[in-house]
């Protein structure tokens, strides 16, 4: 196909048809858009399947980013960072999430509710030391054979939280002019 959806740098014989696009422009930003979906749910796995190894228990890729991050700096983070720091606002399932971290045994809980604050115990801080050796071996060595790897990974980097910011901006703008269906 080519024409109008066909895009620089894109072999000219394959359909890039889609329904979200009117133009090259569209296109690349659809494919994006698939691209990151996939990419999203890839790392997901990884995390979980990561992490089933480090430990030997089973939980999501999201969980496994909240014992992390609560690990950050090593030092204990209320609820509100933590839904900040995983640009989270699913307060409900971020808290079913720390009771499971709990019961694991990873994290605890200091103070009361409204107040608390969660840190990584001793088995969280092994836990995560092992998905970090993990990690090491399997991944992190195979980024190294990425010719330009370190300046790719800082553009990409850069490239992501631009998205975030517009993807968070369409977000409130849509939110904020809804019409009743």
């Amino acid at each position: 196909m080519g024409g109008e959806n066909e895009s620089a740098g894109h072999p000219s014989d394959l359909d890039r048809r889609w329904h979200l696009a009117r133009n090259a422009h569209e296109t690349d930003v659809t494919e994006l858009e698939f691209a990151l979906m996939r990419v999203s749910e890839a790392f997901v796995r990884w995390q979980s399947e990561c992490i089933a190894a480090a430990s030997g228990l089973v939980m999501s890729g999201g969980e496994n980013a909240l014992l992390h991050v609560i690990r950050l700096h090593e030092r204990p983070k209320p609820l509100k960072e933590l839904a900040r720091l995983t640009n989270r606002d699913d307060i409900a399932n971020l808290q079913y999430s720390l009771r499971k971290l709990i019961k694991f045994g990873l994290i605890e809980q200091h103070g009361a509710r409204n107040s608390a604050v969660y840190s990584a115990t001793e088995r969280g801080r092994q836990v995560t030391d092992r998905y970090a050796a993990l990690r090491a071996e399997l991944l992190i060595e195979i980024t190294r054979t990425i010719s330009g790897g370190d300046e790719r990974l800082s553009q990409a980097t850069q490239m992501l939280n631009l998205f975030t910011g517009l993807y968070e901006q369409a977000a409130r703008v849509v939110a904020t002019h809804q019409r009743d269906c």
